[in-house]
Parts: structure tokens; sequence; C-alpha cells
């Protein structure tokens, strides 16, 4: 199993490949939408309902995943839903109706889904085998892959065809699985640290051989570190309600930041887009960071203090009278919620393993599915900057709880 420090080091590299390739693929996909849209015909509406087929696929599959992780192993999982993902992003252009893009965009979303559960699972492990704070590397790797892929997207949107291009990233997709999924399935999850970090006395040398021969027999009860009764439940729960906050926040920046900026600040087209531009390159310079940061501050004041920044980062991007206070505005929050969801998902799999790992994403990517409908709702209510003030009260609220489970988050 891996124990030695450069066997956890490959096995992070590794991991930090397939968060990078989930990115990569997944934003080639995004930016071909409008042309699968043009190619099927749908009206805004009935793509709406399509697209319904990524979340569903997703969110009935990262529960199950949980299971699967239980009795195949993490990294199995990883790979398998892999292959299926790269597999699965070239199907949208072969599509002529809605309905078989919803269908095929099912499969898309499971393996998505299923991904997320399982290689965010293999992560918890090396977190607590490494007793470094390194989950926000790995997100850091899943934000640099979108952006990757989002740019490669449109140099060759104009050049290659969406069957093309999405069988192109089929291509890439299978050949890195293949490549780094060998060594993914090679190495055996690590076995968790023989005492409970920082809280635990160290060992006594007469007991040391004992507690080694226990820590190699523990992955199976490691990876469900607590079965999850009620107060367990609680915490996943709990945890997984600041993935959702912030999700929320990244979903509903990532539809309306653009339009608010244009229509409220008469921005131009290409202003408006730069900030969300500005907002997504600020969260993957703060989760790149983000070990650096949990060493610092802790668990606690990082889930504090990135909740309070960021709410206060939203409130000026959604009130500021001009362009440029408004992109400084998400550029702070983008700070501030980068690594909220990352030391959730983390925490949540500590307290339950797969299972942890499988509700906190639920709940994350319920609040990003959640976030772009309620600000057009509260939009047609009030308006749109008073809806974006939503955004800052979740991330309050993420901030909160983050001090509210303090000794948990700590523990």
């Amino acid at each position: 199993m891996p124990g030695t420090p450069t066997d956890l080091t490959r096995l992070r590299i590794t991991l930090t490949a397939f968060f990078a390739l989930d990115g990569f693929i997944f934003a080639g996909w995004v930016v071909r939408i409008p042309a699968i849209k043009a190619q099927t015909g749908a009206s805004a509406s009935t793509l709406g309902l399509a697209l319904l087929g990524v979340s569903a696929g997703a969110v009935i599959t990262m529960m199950l995943t949980g299971r699967l992780c239980h009795r195949y192993g993490n990294h199995q999982v990883t790979v398998a839903c892999a292959v299926l993902l790269s597999l699965s992003v070239s199907l949208p252009p072969l599509t002529h109706s809605p309905l078989t893009l919803g269908l095929v965009l099912l499969i898309f979303g499971a393996a998505y889904g299923g991904i997320n559960v399982a290689f965010n699972s293999a992560a918890v492990d090396l977190v607590r085998a490494m007793r470094r704070p390194i989950m926000p590397s790995f997100h850091a790797a899943f934000s640099l892959g979108g952006m990757v892929g989002a740019g490669l997207g449109g140099l060759v949107a104009g050049v290659l065809t969406p069957t093309q291009h999405l069988f192109g990233l089929t291509v890439i997709g299978l050949f890195v699985t293949a490549v780094v999924g060998r060594n993914l399935l090679r190495l055996q999850p690590p076995a968790p640290p023989a005492s409970p970090a920082p809280l635990a006395p160290p060992p006594d040398s007469p007991t040391e051989p004992k507690q080694e021969t226990a820590s190699r027999v523990e992955p199976k009860q490691e990876a469900a570190p607590r079965r999850l009764n009620t107060r367990t439940r609680g915490l996943v729960f709990t945890f997984g309600l600041i993935a959702l906050c912030t999700a929320f926040g990244e979903g509903a920046l990532a539809d309306w930041s653009a339009l608010h900026l244009e229509q409220d600040l008469d921005a131009t087209a290409g202003a408006a887009a730069s900030g969300y531009s500005c907002f997504a390159l600020a969260m993957t310079a703060g989760r790149l960071s983000g070990t650096r940061l949990l060493e610092r501050l802790g668990r606690t004041r990082t889930l504090v203090s990135g909740g309070t920044t960021a709410a206060l980062g939203m409130l000026l991007g959604a009130l500021a009278p001009t362009l440029w206070a408004a992109v400084l505005g998400f550029v702070i929050t983008g700070l501030g919620l980068a690594n909220l969801f990352p030391v959730a998902v983390e925490r949540a799999g500590t307290l339950a393993g797969p299972d942890g790992v499988a509700i906190a994403s639920t709940l994350g990517y319920g609040g990003m599915l959640l976030g772009p409908p309620a600000i057009g709702f509260m939009a047609d209510w009030y308006s749109l900057p008073a809806a974006l003030t939503s955004v800052a009260v979740l991330a309050a609220v993420a901030a909160l709880i983050g001090f509210l489970t303090r000794h948990a988050a700590e523990g």
C-alpha cells in the first residue's frame, strides 16, 4: 500500500491529472452547447430541459457511486467513470432532437457525477494519509483543466465541427485515462495514519508495531470512518450545506454576471464577459494557494474568513455603481469561495468516507443547479442586482456554519 512519500506523491500527481481531465472534458462540452442547440433545433426552453439530463444523471449517480466505491474501490471506479466520461462526451453532436440529446446527456451526467465522487473520495484518503490539507490543489487542477478546455474549445470552434471537436476530446480522454489510469490501478489506497492527527498523543514506542499492523488492515474500515449514525449524518449534511452555498454562488455568477454588467452597468459585451473570467481566475488562484492557507489558518478560520470575504465581495459586485468596482467585487468573491467547497467535501469524506463525499457533492451540485433559476426568479420579482445579493447571503451562511461546526472541522 502507498505509504512512502514517493508513493503518496505519485498518487497525488495521478489524482491531480484526473481532476484536470474532468474539468477539461466538461468545459469542452460546455463551449459547444450553442452549436448543439442549433443542430438539434431546440428552443431555449427545450434545450434547458435537455440539459437537465446532465444534472439528473449526475445527482442520481452520485449517491450510487458511494456504494460502488465501497465495493470495488475508489481508484477502480475513478478509472471506469473516466472511460465512460470520455466516450459519452462524443455523443451529443450525434443527436438531432432535444429528446435524444437529453437521453445521451443522462449518460454523460452519470459519468461526470460518478467520477467526481470517486476521485474526491480517493483524494480524501490521500489527505488523511499525508496529514496535509492538500484538497484545494485538486480542485485547482479541475479549474485549470476547465480553463484550458474552454480556451481550446474557443480556438477550434471556427475550425472544427462539434462532432470533430468532441470526438477529439474522447481520444484525448481515453489516452490520458490509459496512461494515468494504469498508475492509479497499481497504487493501492493509502493506509490511514496510525493515530488520528493533531489531537492524538504520540504513540508509545512499545506499541508502535501493533499500531503499524492495524493501520495496514484498516482501509476498509476507514473507507467509511464512521457509520452514518444520527450525529455523523447531521454533520455530513451540514458540511454539504457549505458546499451548496458555495456552488450556488458559482452557478449564479456563471450565468448572470455578464448580463448584470451589460444590463445594469452598460458594459460592452467583451467587458461584461471579463467579469466571469476574472471570477474564475480568482477562484483558481485561491485554490492554488489553498493548502498553504489551510496550514496557516486551519479549516475553521478558512471557512469563516472565506465565507465572509465572499459575502463582502458579492455585495460590492452586485451593488457597485461602476464596472471596475463590480469586477473587483467578483474577484474578491472568487477568492473567498475558492476553498469552501474543497474543505466541505474533505470534511464530509473524513466523517463518512465515499458516502459522505456523495452526500456533500450531491448537495453542492444541487446548489449549482438551484443558483441560476433562483436568481432569475428573484430578478423578476425585484431586480438583478438585488437577486445577486442572495449569493452574499449564502456565503455568509457558509461562514456561520463553518464557525458553528468549528470543533468538527478541526477534529
